[in-house]
């Protein structure tokens, strides 16, 4: 049976609101990156049942007889692409205020700003990055009132209504030239704030019976810090100079129980050596490459190869229009690729590497019992004219429509004769 047919058995199921796929689903033939100690398998062998992963085995291996099976022969298959770090779903038009939630500056709060209030799931960004192959998103904040951005989440790209959401998965902090900015003009302000941050959290609820404020933080930012502060929700750093990178490691060592990790990094190949030591992950663009800032002087499309090398976990990330454009970090890690990372490990660092940070357990890999966030290709996912054949969250089969695809679709066969009169210089 062809992708083409199993595609439209889904287009009949929906139509008639019964469930897609109630019998287990076979992955057949296709080239499977797994993400795990199995490597890849060609003509590899995938069944999923319940939303999960059963079996990935080698051609020839046992198919259910009662298994829906989808031919993916000469095709890639790969989990689910992870984007490491964006803004999708929580603006949809820069310029309009209204319908843009990824920051507050006016606001009286922080740190206890959560992100997933702001996510909109029927955002068009929401189904144009699923359609490349981006099956989780995890969604940041951004710092505007001071150097805390707020909570952020990772959820699914099902569209969904009911959108599978985990919220406060992180919390984001801007150190670096951004930080300095908002903390009052110089990166010592930035890190006093921070610090006095920290003190205000191990301080609450004591610190406030008598008032709201604390040293930096009010009373419901201070009650907001406190699972980050006790190391028990990932902190991650926005920072790019190796300066800072360096200080966001003497400080690491002066608090061993904070989760910290790094999104940015551009100069983080001159330190890679201590930020493998460290353990401390990092997100980064693989093709900023230019010295756009002065906290960007060292970038170098290399820069992620090179830690990779070095021994640094290092996820993949498209940094620039994040809100829209997050679908580009295949392209990116192909960039990547090129510039001296090998593809095995540029699959990692848009799989495991993001599901490691962010501790998403079951994604980012195939293999037994693994969630079944699954994608055909109908080529190498890296290369920039592969596209999706089959995108799969959690076992169910997802729609390949975005506003973008219907409208090229509407005007690519409209009739001559509707078209209105077109205006032709004389």
């Amino acid at each position: 049976m062809s992708v083409r047919h199993i595609a439209s058995l889904i287009a009949v199921a929906a139509s008639l609101a019964l469930p897609v796929f109630a019998a287990p689903v076979a992955i057949v033939g296709g080239n499977v990156w797994t993400g795990t100690s199995q490597g890849t398998i060609p003509s590899g062998i995938i069944v999923i049942d319940k939303g999960r992963v059963v079996s990935v085995s080698r051609a020839g291996s046992h198919v259910p007889m009662e298994a829906t099976v989808i031919d993916a022969t000469g095709k890639w298959v790969s989990p689910g692409f992870i984007s490491a770090f964006s803004r999708t779903g929580i603006v949809e038009v820069d310029a309009e205020d209204a319908t843009d939630d990824t920051s507050a500056s006016s606001s009286d709060y922080s740190v206890a700003l959560d992100a997933a209030d702001g996510f909109n799931p029927d955002s068009t960004a929401v189904a144009v990055t699923r359609v490349e192959g981006v099956t989780r998103i995890v969604v940041a904040p951004e710092a505007s009132s001071n150097l805390f951005a707020g909570q952020g989440f990772v959820a699914d790209t099902s569209g969904d209504v009911d959108t599978e959401i985990s919220r406060k998965a992180f919390l984001l902090i801007s150190l670096g030239d951004h930080g300095a900015a908002l903390a009052g003009g110089s990166r010592p302000a930035a890190w006093a704030q921070f610090r006095a941050a920290l003190d205000d959290a191990g301080a609450y609820p004591a610190r406030y019976f008598t008032s709201n404020d604390g040293t930096a933080l009010g009373r419901v930012d201070a009650e907001a810090l406190g699972p980050a502060s006790r190391g028990e929700q990932l902190i991650l750093i926005e920072a790019h100079k190796a300066s800072d990178l360096n200080a966001i490691m003497d400080f690491a060592t002066e608090n061993p129980d904070l989760k910290i990790a790094i999104v940015g990094a551009d100069e983080g190949w001159r330190v890679a050596p201590r930020l493998a030591r460290s353990g401390i992950p990092v997100i980064v663009d693989a093709f900023s490459n230019l010295p756009a800032s002065f906290e960007q002087l060292g970038a170098t499309a290399e820069n992620a190869s090179r830690m990779m090398d070095a021994g640094v976990t290092v996820a993949i990330a498209h940094l620039g229009s994040s809100s829209h454009q997050a679908r580009l970090a295949m392209q990116v890690a192909g960039n990547a690729v090129a510039n001296g990372m090998s593809h095995d490990d540029a699959m990692k660092a848009l799989t495991t590497a993001p599901a490691a940070i962010f501790g998403l357990q079951g994604l980012g890999v195939i293999g037994p019992g693994a969630r079944a966030d699954i994608v055909v290709w109908d080529g190498d996912p890296l290369e920039i004219t592969s596209n999706p054949d089959v995108v799969m969250i959690d076992g169910d089969v997802q729609s390949l429509k975005t506003r973008q695809t219907e409208l090229r679709d509407r005007y690519l066969k409209l009739d001559e004769h509707n078209r209105p009169l077109a205006y032709v210089k004389p």
